[in-house]
């Protein structure tokens, strides 16, 4: 199981978008990298298609899950642990306690 999955809403810790947050898209398990909503653009030429035109895109670029943590009830960012409920396992924030339902 993974501390951070497709959905969750994470807040940077590191790097030219500290403190931003948004929704995780795509994670990449054997890179350890997400892709966030709006975070972490770059401009990305674009060759005209029958689908799309050409020119400079904006899309977002994968951040590693080492500058990301999920944000809490409370609005700021915690820490990822696991407990076993119900003969289930399931991801608690360390800052709360809480149940991280995903």
């Amino acid at each position: 199981m993974q501390k951070i999955k497709k959905g969750d809403n994470v807040v940077v810790l590191a790097g030219k978008d500290k403190g931003r947050n948004g929704e995780v898209l795509q994670v990449m398990p054997k890179e350890d990298r997400a892709v966030v909503r709006g975070i972490n653009m770059v401009k990305r030429h674009q060759r005209q298609t029958q689908a799309a035109e050409a020119g400079i895109i904006n899309k977002e670029a994968s951040i590693h899950l080492s500058n990301l943590a999920i944000l809490g009830a409370d609005g700021k960012p915690t820490r990822v642990g696991f407990s076993v409920v119900d003969g289930k396992k399931v991801r608690v924030a360390k800052r709360s306690g809480d149940v991280i339902d995903g």
